[in-house]
């Protein structure tokens, strides 16, 4: 029982945001983000929980861990990450790319001894990255308003409870014992932070109002996500309103043109995404990434508490 509690606690945090949507709602109030006090300080003490904690052992990781060792944890962990991908295009109706997934674990797990070296990328499969909140977009459900969560970072209640369904749908969060399961969750969280110091310092030097950049390129780059690469002129988060989006790009055999969604209230254009160690000639359909929250970047990934 005491398990479940963080699940119940972010579950608490949602719905305490959602009844402070009404009192946050006012004439100076950004349509996208009507909890933005609530936001700021839940943001605030996300930066000083990774300032303190998750940015320093990131860095030891990355300086002090053998590169192969970084390359081999990074291609573990996306090949797990495709079996939920390969699981959440076959829900949006990409069975091509669902295919593609599913050949991208059977080739990697046996040839790549486990998934530790990435055997699919250079055999020319695409790498697809989709989750259940994407997969709520596709179907029609409005984003609803931005939410900054603790230490999961930017989300919207769309995505929040697509996070939820990706947790439990983990498949690295069913390993035993649970010493072995949580010991991979503290490595990925390690892990993913570690590569995206790059992005993080450039965040540091560039935006002006960080909080802004941040809601700005998050809701940007779903939107982004959701169509595939190719989202249409108006912006993601007038779905809140009702209207549902069109549907995304079905083409699985082309790769999604390099197109950028509109910038949002100042925010800058979608910058491209440092490469990552090892990661040369990876397709990456989702097109360009943002900028994410320094030290928790768009969450703690793949996490699972039972």
């Amino acid at each position: 029982m005491n398990a479940a509690r963080p699940i119940r606690n972010l579950l608490a945090t949602a719905a305490a945001a959602a009844a402070l949507a009404g009192c946050a709602t006012g004439p100076t109030a950004n349509p996208k983000d009507p909890l933005e006090p609530f936001n700021r300080e839940v943001s605030k003490i996300n930066e000083d929980f990774d300032k303190g904690i998750l940015r320093p052992v990131a860095e030891l990781y990355s300086d002090y861990m053998p590169t192969p060792v970084q390359r081999a944890v990074e291609n573990f962990f996306s090949n797990v990450s495709d079996v939920y991908s390969a699981a959440n295009n076959l829900l949006q109706g990409k069975p091509t790319r669902a295919a593609e997934d599913t050949m991208r674990v059977a080739m990697n797990t046996v040839l790549g001894i486990g998934g530790l070296i990435d055997i699919a990328t250079p055999a020319g499969l695409p790498k697809y990255k989709e989750d259940f909140g994407q997969t709520l977009g596709v179907w029609g459900v409005p984003a609803g308003p931005y939410l900054v969560l603790p230490l999961f970072g930017p989300s919207t209640f769309r995505d929040t409870a697509g996070m939820l369904v990706d947790r439990q749908a983990d498949p690295s969060a069913y390993f035993y014992p649970v010493s072995l399961r949580n010991s991979l969750v503290g490595v990925r969280i390690v892990a993913g932070r570690a590569q995206l110091l790059g992005a993080s310092n450039l965040l540091e030097q560039a935006a002006l109002d960080k909080y802004s950049f941040l809601r700005d390129s998050y809701l940007q780059r779903r939107q982004y996500l959701i169509y595939d690469g190719n989202p249409p002129g108006g912006d993601d988060e007038a779905e809140a309103d009702g209207a549902a989006p069109a549907p995304a790009a079905t083409d699985p055999g082309a790769a999604p043109a390099p197109a950028q969604a509109p910038a949002a209230e100042g925010a800058s254009a979608p910058a491209a995404e440092p490469p990552k160690p090892g990661a040369a000639g990876e397709t990456q359909p989702e097109g360009q990434s943002m900028p994410v929250p320094p030290g928790l970047p768009g969450g703690l990934p793949g996490v699972r508490f039972r």
